[in-house]
């Protein structure tokens, strides 16, 4: 019994470290990649085009009602103490600090993440990665590095559009119980922020978009052979990358109270 309980611990550590030196190979071939000549600048744009543009309906009505429902959740116990001017303040902080960033990086998530593993995994059952190296085109640089990057740009850009209207959403939730101009309610909110509060926030959002990229990419490009694989690329895609973003969140969360707390 013992000795069966060693070969499995052994066996799963093996393919742990196995799965770790993937990745490790993965992200080397992709710093490689950045720099080296010939550039894909159109595939660049067109990736920037359907994980930003793409999207932005999506984390529009998901950042709106994030505000909103984060009104409606608080503003009945603020108004028990007398702190209904605090409301505005309140929304903007939490907003901005924790849940925008991470609920959005979670939702891109969900879209990106499973697109970029599933595009790319059907590419490699079909072969179409292979033909790309036997006739001499850079499969890493034309469709790994574009789209990691493209991750990492848009993903910031999308969590600042959420946020700010997250911050529309708050105004009118505070408008359904009463009457607060939105002069009023934005200059409360925008009081209550700080610079250590945005830049953390921003800056941890580019980690979070290099996860979502990162992750899609390397689950569609490893898949294996077989129809079934692409439908596992994108669900390891999600629950990874969710898994990656969770963990960078704990760590950014520790260093911020480090730094500016």
């Amino acid at each position: 019994m013992r000795t069966i309980m060693a070969s499995a611990i052994t066996s799963s550590l093996n393919r742990y470290m196995a799965a770790v030196g993937e990745q490790v190979s993965f992200a080397t071939q992709f710093g490689r990649n950045i720099f080296r000549n010939g550039f894909e600048w159109n595939e660049f744009l067109h990736q920037c085009y359907v994980i930003g543009v793409r999207s932005i309906s999506l984390v529009a009505i998901s950042g709106f009602i994030i505000g909103f429902v984060l009104t409606l959740q608080t503003q009945p116990t603020m108004k028990q103490f007398g702190a209904e001017s605090f409301v505005p303040g309140m929304v903007a902080i939490s907003i901005v600090r924790e849940i925008g960033p991470m609920i959005i990086a979670l939702i891109c998530t969900g879209k990106i993440a499973s697109s970029i593993g599933a595009e790319l995994g059907s590419m490699k059952v079909t072969e179409q990665i292979d033909a790309m190296e036997v006739s001499s085109a850079n499969p890493i640089q034309y469709l790994v590095v574009t789209r990691i990057l493209a991750c990492t740009l848009m993903v910031p850009l999308l969590t600042v559009m959420a946020d700010a209207l997250a911050f529309a959403g708050g105004w009118l939730g505070v408008n359904t119980q009463g009457h607060v101009s939105a002069t009023l309610f934005f200059r409360k909110a925008f009081a209550a922020l700080e610079f250590s509060d945005m830049i953390p926030a921003v800056v941890k959002t580019f980690f979070f978009g290099f996860a979502i990229g990162f992750i899609g990419c390397y689950k569609g490009y490893h898949a294996a052979r077989g129809t079934e694989s692409v439908g596992l690329a994108a669900n390891s895609a999600v629950v990874t990358a969710s898994l990656w973003i969770i963990l960078l969140d704990a760590v950014a969360v520790q260093i911020t109270n480090l730094l500016y707390y």
